[in-house]
């Protein structure tokens, strides 16, 4: 008797799971696209001139995101992308590559994502769905830290920072860069034909399509596309440069007041918000014909590789139209830092500096500082900052969970984020501080639901969020931020009046500037902050005086 009761209790309980099943609503899809250095405006729905229709219809259809902020580097970011931690607390204080002495061995500063923390590769894997990776990792190259060995079930990844976007001088050995890896063994060789944008996209692809006709096809999936475009070096396929040819033959100063002409139309930017005057730029006007030459070709190489990432981003769309899985597709887009500023200290041996090779395989260059700060307008500074053109980027979020189409929301947002967020859309909680029977970091980053829907804000007022990078700190706090760029010297703003960082008030406002800096204090206590000795960031520059 006792078996048959066992037995009925089992299958009514497959039974009502089932029925359950059936009435509950269907779990998304999500694709995370992650670019690499662009800048605010790069985009056209943000201002921009390039050609991205794929990206722009994406972000016109849903709600595009004008206050987002990430860490002012590539892996520190990433590293708050994929768990929601701190980039301090995920084990990414400082890039890998810059690692300072006095930081080294301690807490925070692996240069790797620490075990300690839970990917949302391995949290959507757990919950049921199946699990893509493709393009830039820069998270630990050891095979336990590939997105492979952190819940990425089919994975192709570039291991390290940068690389040649035509594929030279790749190595089978992934402890030198550039490194590969699929589904968690070594790539030694790419196809002749390779070019990041398109090779990434052309994965995907083929991740979303063979496992959508495998056993594992009734699961939704969650895929991770994350472009090393437009990061430098420079280079893209000629026929997509030669589309800008002379587009940038009037300089930096045009394409900048263009831009910002471009966002207020958009009503991107207000109408009286006071855009940051370019720092330590020498004028167009002052530059040779030589000079100019060479820098307008650069910007247009630049354009080329967001073109061709846009077109990468249109055919993936395509194949999730073709395999009928595109309605039911959150996208989540972003960039994971403001755009690069600074020249290469010293090109690699053997590089083509010639006029006529600039944007090849042989060539190494990138646009300076003059074209970064176009693109992070209105804001101050760019890459490696802690100021708003530094960790302030494009981001928009489209799909079944957007219900203002076509609306722009300035409420702070933030990297960490993006894993509560994807997290809460699909139906799948994260216990505090547990995951899969291991103690893990707790999530810090909050859900955008309620933002997506609604339009509520995501962060309350007195809720403080900190950031550092190689000395440059910041914290914000509501509508005001203090910013130091890496002089030891903090500066108070009232980002909502004045997103561009033009006026320090803290002559005017002492107290308020005293209580973000105990806040900033409390903050790096928490997450073990350790300013790099010596300092990382180079002279003050010319400025705000």
């Amino acid at each position: 008797m006792s078996s048959m009761r066992n037995a009925f209790l089992a299958v009514s309980l497959l039974v009502s799971g089932s029925q359950a099943s059936a009435e509950a609503p269907k779990r998304p899809n999500f694709l995370v696209i992650v670019a690499d250095d662009l800048g605010f405006s790069d985009l056209g729905a943000f201002g921009g001139e390039i050609a991205t229709p794929n990206l722009d219809a994406l972000a016109l259809s849903g709600l595009r995101l004008t206050g987002f902020h990430t860490e002012a580097a590539c892996a520190p970011t990433r590293s708050m992308l994929l768990t929601g931690n701190d980039s301090h607390s995920a084990g990414l204080g400082n890039m890998p590559e810059s690692m300072q002495k006095n930081q080294q061995g301690k807490p925070g500063y692996e240069g790797y994502l620490r075990p300690d923390t839970a990917t949302i590769g391995e949290r959507m894997a757990a919950a049921g769905y199946r699990t893509l990776f493709v393009g830039k990792w820069h998270l630990g190259v050891a095979p336990k830290q590939d997105p492979h060995a952190r819940g990425f079930q089919y994975s192709f990844a570039m291991l390290h920072c940068c690389h040649n976007h035509f594929g030279l001088g790749a190595s089978d050995d992934p402890t030198k860069m550039p490194g590969y890896r699929e589904d968690g063994r070594t790539v030694a060789k790419l196809p002749a034909d390779f070019y990041s944008s398109d090779y990434f996209a052309a994965k995907l692809i083929e991740q979303l399509k063979s496992t959508k006709s495998s056993p594992e096809g009734r699961k939704p999936f969650f895929a991770w596309l994350a472009f090393t475009a437009p990061h430098a070096p420079l280079q893209a396929p000629p026929e997509t440069i030669a589309k800008y040819r002379g587009r940038y033959d009037a300089g930096y100063e045009v394409l900048r007041l263009q831009r910002l002409q471009r966002q207020r139309e958009l009503g991107i930017l207000g109408p009286d918000v006071q855009p940051h005057r370019m720092v330590d730029v020498t004028p167009w006007a002052k530059l040779t014909p030589e000079q100019q030459r060479v820098s307008a070709r650069k910007m247009e190489i630049f354009a080329a590789m967001v073109d061709r990432l846009d077109q990468a981003v249109g055919r993936v769309v395509a194949a999730l139209k073709e395999t009928g899985e595109w309605d039911n597709t959150i996208v989540i887009f972003v960039s994971d830092n403001g755009a690069e500023g600074r020249d290469p200290d010293k090109p690699p041996p053997g590089v083509d500096t010639s006029f006529e090779a600039m944007g090849s395989a042989r060539s190494y260059i990138n646009y300076g500082a003059g074209w970064a700060e176009a693109a992070t307008a209105p804001s101050w500074r760019f890459k490696t900052f802690g100021s708003e053109g530094g960790i302030r980027t494009p981001a928009f979020v489209c799909g079944p969970a957007v219900r203002r189409h076509g609306a722009i929301s300035g409420a702070y947002t933030h990297a960490a984020d993006i894993a509560p967020t994807v997290l809460d859309l699909a139906h799948a909680p994260a216990q505090p501080g547990r995951f899969a029977g291991r103690t893990v970091a707790p999530i810090e980053g909050l859900s955008w639901t309620r933002l997506l829907r609604t339009g509520a804000p995501v962060y309350p007022a007195n809720k403080a969020i900190g950031q550092e990078l190689f000395g440059s700190r910041s914290l914000r706090q509501g509508d005001w931020k203090i910013t130091d760029i890496g002089e030891h010297r903090w500066r108070l703003f009232n980002i909502a009046k004045d997103p561009g960082e033009t006026h320090d008030l803290s002559a005017q406002y002492p107290a308020r500037k005293a209580a973000l800096l105990e806040e900033w204090g409390r903050y790096a206590k928490s997450v073990g902050v350790v300013l790099p000795d010596p300092p990382l960031q180079p002279t003050p520059p010319r400025d705000l005086e």
